[in-house]
């Protein structure tokens, strides 16, 4: 058994796709109607997000995703460079893990991880 996705309820489709597409780095996988909802599958490698619109949207709360990132110093470059906060963090834990939390366009947590020790230290 592997992970293949992590599906989001969306209220814009194509807002949300611009979003992990710019910040994530993701494509465009597959589209499909399915049940009166809007489907597109972003994927990046061994990542993949299903993004679905036009249904019952509940999004829910105290979920998040997380991506674990070689640099969690590039990703906060990136959306600072692009005037977008961290809802939380950036934080050291004590076993040298460093993370930072965003918001993404449907309120969804957002969370990238650095386990490894930065190269350049």
């Amino acid at each position: 058994m592997r992970f293949h996705h992590f599906a989001i309820e969306v209220k814009e489709l194509e807002t949300s796709i611009a979003f992990y597409q710019k910040y994530l780095g993701l494509h465009e996988e597959d589209r499909l109607h399915f049940n009166k909802e809007n489907i597109v599958f972003l994927s990046n490698y061994d990542l993949r997000i299903e993004l679905i619109s036009g249904g019952q949207q509940n999004n829910s709360q105290g979920i998040h995703i997380c991506f674990e990132v070689n640099n969690v110093q590039e990703i906060i470059t990136i959306f600072n460079e692009h005037g977008i906060s961290a809802l939380e963090g950036p934080y050291k834990l004590n076993n040298g893990w460093e993370t930072v939390f965003y918001e993404g366009p449907d309120n969804e947590v957002i969370e990238f991880l650095q386990i490894r020790e930065k190269a350049d230290h």
